[in-house]
């Protein structure tokens, strides 16, 4: 490695004392002091070993006191629905002492978390029920999580909000809304949790939305209804660019990849996800998208689940800075930063155990001779700079989209039909219309 001594600079020449002549004994003489020398090489390289590793783990840390990382995906909001029903009071939950998660405050200190996009999550099975809902409870708890600890936590909407709590030696606590089934299919409910403070939407989790199609879809798992996005699909990325929500493309498949890429106007991310080509898995980002990311100025924030990592039930630290390194390469340096996906995944890289561990990465990406400036993007300022690209697109003096999806593209065992019913032939499917006249009449038959 650069900069160490190497093994016959440790060693040093041999010396012979003066009045030592004589040839019957200097071979000797000189094996002895060679094997002297090589036991003190072997004791001295795993000093200089660890020497080494506490340099770079020592500038990691250096640099994250000034550069905290941003993390692109928590799902700490997740675990307190699930174990506590988001009751923060309850002394279990206590953030200070939390116990059985990736995530507390104590580990966020360690790890130098400076911002989180925490994920205000809910379930496939709740699309076309109750998602809503739940997803306005998560995004309370997130709330809720600022207002019960103001010391660590800071509640922001925008890129300055983040270096404000920088400055203040915070967390910044964003809302990312994890599934397009939380808005219901609805541009009104996709203003109304930007208004909450939602700054990225996850287009899809892993079931399909009747305007986009998940990652499921390239593993034959689900079947293609959008061919990526549907003409509402389009709508719901224009309208995201003209408030300044992120788009987030991590859980879609390939198509609604490329379609978001194409048509928004602004950078897009990969919240937590990582590089195909390193592992094959259908949640990680190939290369031609890669390309895509590097042309649009956009970002991948790699993924931490053992199975997006090696494809295996196992992984280790290592693994994961391969993804950064290779993502780095294909993309370019300003397309890297972290989605640890901590609190939602079952399996962690060895080394990669809870928030805590981010410096023994970034102490890797010194090792493999990053540069600082390198290393400060990935941690924050790459996502910094997408962020600050989406609201400079941003415009809220143009009119809000107002086009609602067709309404045979809902399934309509759990909602109303307000708002349709007033002019049929605008919005229902030949179908639909057809089933509606067909009620209609056998109603007027029965008069």
């Amino acid at each position: 490695m650069p900069g160490e001594a190497s093994e016959s600079e440790l060693r040093g020449p041999v010396q012979v004392p003066d009045g030592w002549s004589g040839q019957t004994h200097s071979s000797g003489r000189q094996r002895v002091s060679r094997d002297s020398a090589m036991w003190t090489g072997w004791w001295l390289w795993p000093l200089v070993a660890v020497c080494t590793a506490d340099q770079f783990r020592d500038n990691a840390v250096r640099l994250m006191q000034s550069t905290p990382v941003i993390d692109g995906h928590n799902d700490l909001p997740w675990q307190l629905l699930k174990r506590f029903n988001n009751q923060l009071q309850d002394p279990r939950a206590n953030l200070t002492s939390l116990n059985g998660t990736h995530t507390n405050i104590p580990k966020l200190k360690a790890g130098f978390v400076g911002a989180q996009f925490w994920s205000a999550y809910t379930p496939c099975d709740t699309q076309n029920k109750d998602s809503v809902k739940r997803t306005l409870e998560q995004i309370d708890v997130i709330q809720r999580m600022c207002q019960l600890y103001p010391e660590t936590f800071l509640c922001v909407t925008d890129s300055a909000g983040i270096q404000q709590a920088f400055q203040e030696g915070k967390v910044a606590s964003l809302v990312g809304v994890e599934g397009g089934h939380s808005i219901d299919s609805s541009l009104g409910v996709l203003r109304a949790l930007y208004h909450l403070g939602m700054r990225y939407l996850t287009l899809t989790h892993s079931c399909n939305t009747p305007w986009a199609d998940n990652w499921l879809v390239d593993t034959g798992e689900d079947e293609a209804q959008s061919q990526g996005l549907s003409s509402f699909g389009q709508s719901v990325v224009k309208e995201m660019n003209r408030l300044g929500v992120i788009i987030d493309l991590a859980h879609v498949s390939v198509a609604t990849m490329e379609a978001a890429l194409q048509l928004s106007k602004a950078p897009v991310i990969f919240s937590h996800s990582s590089a195909y080509s390193v592992c094959r898995h259908r949640r990680n980002v190939p290369d031609h998208v890669l390309q895509l990311v590097k042309q649009t100025g956009s970002l991948v924030m790699v993924n931490f689940y053992n199975d997006y990592v090696s494809c295996k039930a196992e992984a280790n630290l290592s693994q994961v800075a391969d993804h950064l390194d290779y993502i780095k390469k294909v993309a370019g340096a300003g397309a890297v930063g972290f989605g640890g996906d901590y609190d939602g995944v079952s399996r962690l890289p060895s080394g990669l155990e809870d928030v805590s561990k981010y410096p023994d990465l970034v102490a890797e990406l010194l090792r493999r001779q990053w540069t600082e400036e390198e290393v400060r993007g990935a941690l924050a300022e790459n996502l910094l700079r997408v962020f600050k690209a989406v609201e400079q697109a941003s415009d809220h003096k143009q009119a809000p989209g107002e086009e609602p999806i067709p309404l045979g593209q809902l399934e309509a065992s759990c909602r109303t039909n307000y708002g349709y019913s007033g002019a049929p032939s605008l919005h229902l499917q030949p179908g639909t219309l057809l089933a509606s006249l067909v009620t209609l009449l056998l109603s007027l038959c029965l008069l």
